[in-house]
């Protein structure tokens, strides 16, 4: 087994209970006042990994490109979690959940077109099978 594959099994599996967790934590709360929460508990808990593993030695060495789109990627971030907050308040997980999964096809379209990456015919599949299972748990 690859050694990324634990990781991104335990990234979904956090990925659903953030959607469960949310849903009903933002019962009777504005959901741009809950993701400003959410986030706060998200920069300690990162800013203490990072102390705590020595990752911030690092911090001197980071180049202009790379502050540019680290920032750009935390702006991304907090845009998704902002309307994925709303969509929760305003719909059901079962179809909130699948809409905001649609990432994944739209990653590997943009790896395709922004990064040069190749996808196989494989990749295209599943990609194809994303959105096809998007349309049937959301449509009515």
């Amino acid at each position: 087994m690859a050694s990324w594959i634990p990781y991104a099994l335990l990234s979904a599996l956090f990925a659903a209970l953030t959607a469960i967790f949310a849903k009903i934590g933002i019962r009777g709360v504005d959901s741009d006042l809950a993701t400003a929460i959410r986030t706060v508990v998200i920069l300690l808990l990162a800013w203490a990994i990072a102390l705590a593993r020595g990752a911030t030695a690092g911090l001197p060495d980071l180049s202009g490109r790379t502050w540019v789109f680290l920032v750009l990627s935390g702006l991304a971030t907090g845009a998704s979690w902002l309307c994925y907050f709303r969509a929760l308040q305003l719909g059901p997980v079962s179809q909130v959940a699948p809409v905001d999964k649609l990432s994944v096809a739209l990653a590997l379209l943009l790896a395709v077109v922004f990064l040069g990456e190749t996808i196989s015919v494989r990749g295209a599949v599943g990609a194809g099978l994303i959105l096809a299972g998007t349309v049937v748990m959301v449509g009515r």
